[in-house]
């Protein structure tokens, strides 16, 4: 009997300030035949610090986080 974990992620783009949405679906796999999962969410504002992401958010947040849709984050928080 082996034990193992996998992971797979969906992303959402949402509203006005482009908020990345991340679900994790985390499987737990016994002999290649998955007998639980579970999903983890999360999300990213603009001001979020996506160095420790993955390319692929990486990629999402610099195509999407224009200077502008920061500018107008920021000025929603005051």
């Amino acid at each position: 009997m082996a034990l193992s974990k996998q992971s797979t992620f969906d992303y959402e783009v949402r509203g006005d300030y482009k908020v990345i949405q991340i679900r994790e679906r985390i499987a737990i796999l016994e002999d290649g035949v998955e007998i639980s999962f579970k999903y983890e969410r999360r999300a990213l504002m603009p001001d979020a610090d996506v160095s420790s992401e993955s390319d692929e958010v990486k990629g999402l947040a610099n195509s999407l986080w224009t200077d502008a849709v920061k500018k107008a984050y920021q000025d929603s928080l005051t």
